[in-house]
């Protein structure tokens, strides 16, 4: 390096110098020239080439460049662009870092994850994250529980809706203890179904169930609603809320939500996520969808292939239905009829009457009630099932029986009332919208925003006197004008004697009082001295 350093001093350096250099060291000639640039500089790197000179003197991420790099999404070029810019604006100006000084303090001060939530949020950070796997335990001892929306379209009268699914796991056993389907966005009515499969163990339900000792739940209002919170409680199971947006907490029905799809659902006509030919990924229109009694039927019977054939790789070459029967754990039973209590609504109790039960303002009849009017009944039902209602005894808790409503429709009113609804809801939306479309001009330049749309002064005068006579007809209030004084002989109640209004004083004043009772009009004349005649 001295003998170069040498030749350039005097002159007589020259490229083939430079290729020699850099052929003995293995490196680029770039590279050569640049540790002659730092040596002129710097004696350190004349014994020590390509040597940092100070090891303080390296350019390292700052909080600012972090801010920089939330701000534009990771994207390092456009950091460069604002240190430039922020540099250049200093005074006296600084020196920024090049572009790839910049990529290599980034690679150096940074992890991958940290990389990956600067670009992409929290939830791209936490795929380069290490979770710890907990204690599988013994069967029964936690369950995990979700909502899936299948990504499959299904026909559901006549329309292509994508089913959700409710289901319950065992963390010990990776086994589907119960589940439950429904054609739109699923309730408390689901999470409850999905429960009271889930815990019995009778046919079609197979071998699992019983009730858990703990269950997980993500914070979802169907889960934590009061009455599943109630079932919860008569079942003597413990609810572990868990907190928002930690999936990676509940793995178990996370994994099997994933499986579903990969393993099942995307071989299913109608699914939603299959690559399309062409630029728009549109459905065939000559595909035909499953039905929603079929679609559940080959879901449940995907569940008991999941049960009894396939062997997840953390059960180590044995199915969900061997995990669970070599495990010697006791199982807590409840009875059908006791468990479909538990997962009913309360809804208070009613005095049974001639015309049956009154629930929601509209009776409820059975057959089981011929002499029984006057009886104190309590009301269970389910949510939305609103067609049945079941009667206990208010005294003894005793199961009476089932209600059903009274002169309820018939399928063909019922059809013709949705149609009208959604006739209506369509026209209004059409007029809301009709409503609050607003145009503006579009701009070249920078310029305040212009609305467009004209009026002619009869369209605006039209417009503004039937709203004036709405808002008149609205703003109408009778007690404006205080009732006028009654005559003096006449007892007045306090809390009308502060909204009359005084006779005026100094001349007479005529009131009449309202008709005797004998249907005749009394009149009074009230004089300035108080005397009535």
């Amino acid at each position: 390096m001295r003998r170069l350093l040498g030749l350039r001093a005097g002159g007589d350096l020259t490229a083939g110098h430079v290729r020699v250099a850099a052929d003995a060291l293995g490196v680029s000639e770039r590279t050569v020239w640049r540790w002659l640039a730092a040596a002129q500089s710097d004696e350190t790197a004349v014994a020590y080439p390509g040597a940092r000179s100070r090891a303080d003197a390296r350019f390292t991420i700052t909080p600012e460049v972090r801010g920089l790099l939330a701000l534009w999404k990771g994207n390092v070029r456009a950091v460069h662009r604002e240190l430039v810019l922020r540099a250049a604006r200093q005074s006296p100006p600084e020196a920024p870092p090049s572009l790839t000084t910049l990529h290599r303090a980034i690679r150096r001060d940074l992890t991958s994850g940290e990389r990956a939530g600067l670009a992409g949020g929290e939830r791209a950070a936490r795929r380069h994250d290490v979770f710890l796997a907990r204690p599988r335990g013994w069967r029964n001892k936690v369950w995990e529980t979700d909502h899936m929306q299948a990504p499959v379209l299904v026909d559901v009268d006549g329309r292509a809706r994508r089913p959700w699914i409710t289901w319950f796991t065992d963390c010990a056993t990776n086994a589907i203890t119960g589940v439950a389907v429904t054609p739109v966005y699923p309730s408390r009515e689901s999470v409850l179904a999905a429960l009271r499969s889930a815990v019995l163990r009778e046919d079609p339900y197979g071998p699992f169930g019983g009730v858990p000792e703990k269950i997980r739940v993500d914070r979802g209002k169907d889960f934590l609603s009061r009455t599943v919170s109630a079932a919860f409680d008569l079942l003597d199971v413990t609810v572990e809320d868990l907190p928002a947006c930690t999936p990676h907490l509940k793995g178990t029905v996370e994994g099997l939500n994933r499986a579903v799809e990969s393993m099942f659902l995307a071989a299913l006509p109608g699914y939603a996520r299959q690559p399309r030919p062409g630029k728009r990924p549109s459905r065939p229109k000559d595909e035909v969808l499953l039905g929603f009694e079929d679609f559940t039927a080959r879901l449940l019977a995907w569940t008991r292939w999941w049960n009894t054939e396939h062997r997840p790789a953390p059960l180590r070459g044995r199915t969900p239905l061997q995990a669970w029967q070599d495990d010697p754990t006791p199982l807590r039973d409840v009875a059908a009829a006791d468990l479909w209590t538990f997962t009913l609504e309360d809804a208070g109790t009613r005095t049974l009457t001639t015309r049956g039960i009154r629930f929601k303002k509209r009776d409820y009849v059975g057959p089981w009630m011929t002499g029984q009017a006057g009886l104190q009944v309590r009301i269970r039902f389910m949510p939305h099932h609103d067609h049945r209602i079941e009667v206990y005894h208010a005294a003894t808790g005793r199961y009476l029986g089932p209600a059903d409503l009274a002169d309820q429709a018939t399928k063909e009113q019922i059809s013709a009332v949705r149609r009208a609804r959604a006739a209506r809801a369509r026209r209004l939306k059409k007029d809301l919208e009709a409503a609050q479309r607003e145009r503006y001009a579009a701009a070249t330049q920078a310029e305040p925003p212009r609305r467009l749309g004209a009026l002619t002064a009869t369209q605006a005068d039209a417009e503004l006197a039937q709203s004036a006579d709405a808002g008149l007809s609205q703003l109408a209030l009778p007690d404006v004008v205080p009732p006028a004084a009654p005559p003096a002989d006449w007892r007045t109640p306090a809390s009308l004697a502060a909204l009359i209004t005084p006779a005026p004083s100094g001349r007479d004043s005529t009131t009449t009082a309202p008709d005797s009772p004998d249907g005749q009009a009394a009149r009074s004349t009230t004089r300035e001295d108080g005397d009535a005649s």
